[in-house]
C-alpha cells in the first residue's frame, strides 16, 4: 500500500463508491439495497454516521451507522479486498464506537451473513457476541447472525 489511509466523515462525491462497495462487497447475490440515493440520505441524516477510509482520494472502506437514543446499529461495513487485513476495519469501528460512548449510546447491534465467518470472528475480536439468528434476514432468502456490543460493561478487547 503506497498510500497513507485517512478515516474521516464521508463527502457527498463519496455516496456513489460506497454504493458499488456494498453492491458488490456486502449484497452480491442479494439485490442491491444501499444504492447512491440511499447512502446520499443516509450521509443527511442528522442520526446516521458515514464514514470512510480513503487512500490516494479512493475510497478503500467505510462504515454506515445509525445512532437511536439508546442505541446504535451498525447497518454496513466493507473494505476493499486489497486493503483487508490492515486494520481498517478496526479503526472503522473504533471511530464509531467512541462516537457512540461520547452520544451516550452504549449499545451497538450488527447483523452478518451467517454464513461469514470470517466477519464474524472479526467482530467476536472487537468483543461483540452472537445474541440471536435472524432466519430470512436478508432479502428472504438468507439467514442473519445478530451481534452485539455493550461498550459500558464489556471489557476493552485483546488487539492482538
Amino acid at each position: 500500500m503506497a498510500y497513507p489511509i485517512q478515516i474521516g466523515l464521508a463527502r457527498r462525491a463519496d455516496a456513489t463508491q460506497i454504493a458499488a462497495m456494498s453492491r458488490d462487497l456486502i449484497e452480491h447475490g442479494l439485490g442491491w439495497s444501499w444504492t447512491r440515493e440511499r447512502v446520499a440520505r443516509s450521509m443527511r441524516c442528522a442520526d446516521t454516521v458515514v464514514l470512510v477510509a480513503r487512500g490516494a482520494e479512493r475510497v478503500v472502506g467505510f462504515s454506515i451507522m445509525y445512532f437511536g437514543r439508546d442505541e446504535a446499529h451498525l447497518n454496513l461495513l466493507a473494505v476493499r479486498p486489497g486493503y483487508r487485513r490492515l486494520g481498517i476495519a478496526r479503526q472503522l469501528v473504533s471511530w464509531l464506537e467512541e462516537s457512540a460512548l461520547v452520544a451516550g449510546v452504549s449499545l451497538i447491534y450488527l447483523e452478518v451473513r451467517a454464513n461469514n465467518a470470517a466477519a464474524q470472528a472479526f467482530y467476536r475480536r472487537l468483543g461483540y457476541r452472537r445474541i440471536q439468528v435472524v432466519p430470512g434476514y436478508y432479502s428472504g432468502v438468507e439467514t442473519a447472525v445478530r451481534m452485539a456490543r455493550d461498550l459500558w460493561c464489556d471489557v476493552t478487547p485483546s488487539r492482538t
